[in-house]
C-alpha cells in the first residue's frame, strides 16, 4: 500500500516538473525570438509604385515592372511584415513628383530618396535603391466635355411644385474611352430621378446612365439635383389683347379685347403677379384663307409663373 502511494507521489512530481520545464522553455524561445528581432538586418525590399493624380485619359501600361528595390537596415521588428506581403506600396503623385514625356512618366529616384525615406518611415535606414530612373509607361485615350440631361419622373403633392428650376452642380461631365465611341456622343443621360407625393425640397444624387456605350469611362459618375418646392396657387388676370403684324391698308374690329389668362404661382410672389406682367398678342400673319378669328398667344409673363393658361382661345374679328 505504501509503494503504491510511493509511486503516485513521484508520478505527480514528474508531471509538475515537466510543466515546469515546458513553462521555462516557453519563456527562454520568446526572449530568444524578441532577441533575435531586436538585432538590425539589411535586406532588400520591393516597393510597388502607385501614381496618382493623373489625368482620367491617362491608361498606365506595364503594371508589373513598376517596381523600386529599395536596399534597407532595419529591426527585425520592422521586417517581420514583409513575411507576410512580398512588397511595400510607394505612392507618388503625377503632378509634382514625376516628369511626363510623350508617353511615360519619369521618376528620378535617387533625386527623391528622401521622398522614399519618409514613406518608409523612422524604423528603416535607407542604404541604396535600384534603378536609378523608373519609367511608367502610358497611354492616352480619347475624351471631351459632354451637357447632362436629365431624366426625371416627379409628382408633386397637391398644391406644391417647383419653384424655379432643377438645378445641377455639374452641367457637363468628362467621357474618356477610343475616339470611335467618343465621337459619337453628344450628352449623357441621368438615371431616371422618380420621387412622388412631393412636399419638401429635393436634394438628391443621381447616378449617370452610360450603358447604351462600350468602354466608355464617365467622370464624375453622378451629380447633385436640387430644387426648391414650395406651395403654389392659382391666379387670374385680365390681359389686353394686341394684333401684331396688321397689314396698313387693313382695319379690322376684334373681340373680346381682353381675355382671362390663369397661371401657377408660388403663394410668396402672388401679390406680385399683376396683369401688366403679362403680354398676349394676336400674329395677323398667322391667318388662313377666310378664317375670321385669330389665335392669341402669350408673349411675356413672370419668370415666377408657370402653367399659364388662356381662356379665351379665339378672337374673333370682322374687317371693316
Amino acid at each position: 500500500m505504501n509503494s503504491k502511494k510511493k509511486i503516485n507521489i513521484l508520478d505527480y512530481l514528474k508531471k509538475k516538473s515537466v510543466k515546469r520545464f515546458s513553462l521555462f522553455f516557453a519563456i527562454a524561445f520568446v526572449f530568444l525570438i524578441i532577441s533575435k528581432l531586436s538585432n538590425d538586418y539589411k535586406q532588400t525590399i520591393q516597393l510597388k509604385v502607385n501614381l496618382v493624380d493623373f489625368e482620367d485619359e491617362i491608361l498606365l501600361e506595364n503594371d508589373s515592372i513598376n517596381y523600386i528595390n529599395a536596399y534597407v537596415e532595419a529591426k527585425g521588428f520592422s521586417l517581420v511584415p514583409l513575411m507576410f506581403n512580398s512588397y511595400r506600396g510607394l505612392v507618388l503623385n503625377a503632378k509634382k513628383d514625376v516628369t511626363v514625356k510623350s508617353n511615360h512618366f519619369l521618376f528620378d529616384v535617387q533625386k527623391h530618396k528622401y521622398l522614399i525615406e519618409d514613406q518608409l518611415g523612422h524604423s528603416y535606414k535607407l542604404l541604396s535603391v535600384l534603378p536609378d530612373t523608373l519609367l511608367i509607361s502610358f497611354s492616352k485615350r480619347a475624351s471631351k466635355m459632354v451637357p447632362i440631361t436629365l431624366k426625371q419622373t416627379i409628382n408633386y403633392a397637391v398644391g406644391y411644385d417647383l419653384k424655379g428650376e432643377l438645378k445641377f452642380d455639374k452641367d457637363s461631365v468628362k467621357i474618356v474611352g477610343s475616339t470611335s465611341e467618343v465621337d459619337k456622343i453628344t450628352h449623357i443621360n441621368t438615371e431616371n430621378l422618380t420621387l412622388n407625393n412631393v412636399k419638401n425640397n429635393i436634394e438628391k444624387n443621381v447616378n449617370l446612365d452610360i450603358s447604351g456605350f462600350e468602354n466608355i469611362e464617365i467622370f464624375p459618375k453622378s451629380i447633385s439635383v436640387s430644387g426648391e418646392v414650395a406651395r403654389f396657387t392659382e391666379g387670374i388676370v385680365e390681359v389686353p389683347v394686341t394684333i401684331t403684324n396688321q397689314p396698313k391698308d387693313v382695319t379690322i374690329n376684334y373681340f373680346p379685347k381682353t381675355v382671362s389668362v390663369s397661371y401657377y404661382v408660388d403663394l410668396e410672389s402672388y401679390n406680385a403677379i399683376k396683369a401688366s406682367n403679362f403680354k398676349l398678342e394676336c400674329d395677323y400673319t398667322d391667318l388662313n384663307a377666310n378664317q375670321t378669328y385669330l389665335v392669341p398667344k402669350i408673349v411675356k409673363k413672370p419668370a415666377s409663373v408657370k402653367h399659364v393658361n388662356i381662356k379665351q382661345k379665339r378672337i374673333d374679328f370682322i374687317k371693316l
